[in-house]
């Protein structure tokens, strides 16, 4: 079942942003503060349009890192 999250129009001009950043268009990786993604979005309604687009999210200290392409992660260390 797919959830739905309504944002507010400031929170999807920062979705849309994040998106739109350079190494997003390229499939590359990008950092966010959790406290931003919470203040902006939520965490729900981040993890379900990372999850919505395919892309990997891991979370280290306060930071999330987001992988913005469909590839495997594999922790090597």
């Amino acid at each position: 079942m797919t959830q739905s999250f309504l944002l507010t129009p400031r929170g999807a001009d920062w979705l849309r942003n994040l998106f739109a950043a350079k190494a997003a268009q390229d499939g590359g990786v990008i950092r966010r503060k959790r406290s931003d993604v919470d203040r902006m979005v939520g965490r729900k309604a981040f993890i379900a349009e990372m999850r919505r687009r395919g892309f990997g999210v891991v979370e280290n200290s306060n930071q999330y890192v987001i992988f913005c392409n469909r590839e495997e992660l594999r922790r090597l260390a």
